[in-house]
């Protein structure tokens, strides 16, 4: 298997805080990845240094064959390769359903507008919103905002889609529709990289799982080696806390 994203002796601070101690992780091409553990713990900074939302420190982090640690690297090429699914939709409020997936595409990989429109409207349909291309953001249910911001990330055709804690900032009843779409993404081969809280989801899709606490990867494993039979005491004290609420 090829390592689509490494990180090398990884470290990030925010000032005097030790937010990623000592990171190494190696995801392979076409794995779907669970990141677990609690809140606080560092998941979503580890998440965001793979596209360059948030510089690393130290070490080397090589993500679609480029080296984030490397100054000359141009970061644009990278977030044209890795998608990114927000916990707050980030869609934009003056524009329609289609408008927000087209975007990105027409100005980042100078999409002719036919073939954009086109792919658009391929995974619109495929998250089931193509009947809401002319909507806008305020008058969608959450669920059906996340589901247009999985669709945009898509339009770009990346090598990686990353999820930084997808549905938490949805309702109840939304959760099921956006991890549905996301549970048929995992079966396309597509890179998945996914900072959850629905363990349920974690275990059902993930190929691999990786528990994450206090800015240092405790334990990763299969879903089954994770879950079933977790080996370190903070892994099973988390587990414990969120499988038995």
């Amino acid at each position: 298997m090829t390592a689509i994203i490494e990180f090398k002796h990884v470290d990030k601070y925010y000032g005097k805080l030790h937010a990623l101690k000592d990171i190494n992780l190696k995801i392979d091409e076409g794995q779907v990845v669970s990141i677990i553990g609690p809140s606080g713990s560092g998941k979503s900074t580890l998440i965001r240094t793979m596209n360059g939302l948030e510089p690393i420190n130290s070490g080397q982090l090589i993500v679609t064959g480029y080296d984030l640690a490397d100054k000359k690297t141009d970061i644009n090429k990278i977030r044209k390769n890795v998608g990114m699914v927000f916990q707050h939709f980030n869609l934009y409020n003056n524009h329609t359903v289609l408008e927000n997936v087209m975007l990105a595409p027409k100005i980042v990989l100078k999409r002719p507008d036919d073939e954009n429109r086109k792919v658009a409207m391929q995974y619109l349909e495929k998250v089931g919103m193509a009947d809401k291309i002319d909507s806008y953001p305020h008058q969608l249910s959450g669920g059906q905002k996340q589901r247009v911001a999985i669709a945009r990330s898509l339009a770009m055709h990346p090598k990686v889609i990353l999820f930084d804690e997808p549905t938490s900032a949805l309702d109840p009843e939304m959760v099921g529709e956006v991890l549905d779409v996301m549970q048929k993404l995992a079966t396309t081969g597509l890179t998945m990289v996914i900072v959850t809280h629905e363990m349920g989801f974690a275990k059902r899709v993930a190929d691999r799982v990786v528990f994450f606490h206090d800015g240092v990867i405790r334990e990763q494993g299969t879903p089954e080696e994770i879950f079933d039979h977790p080996q370190h005491p903070d892994t099973k004290s988390f587990l414990d806390k969120v499988l038995n609420v």
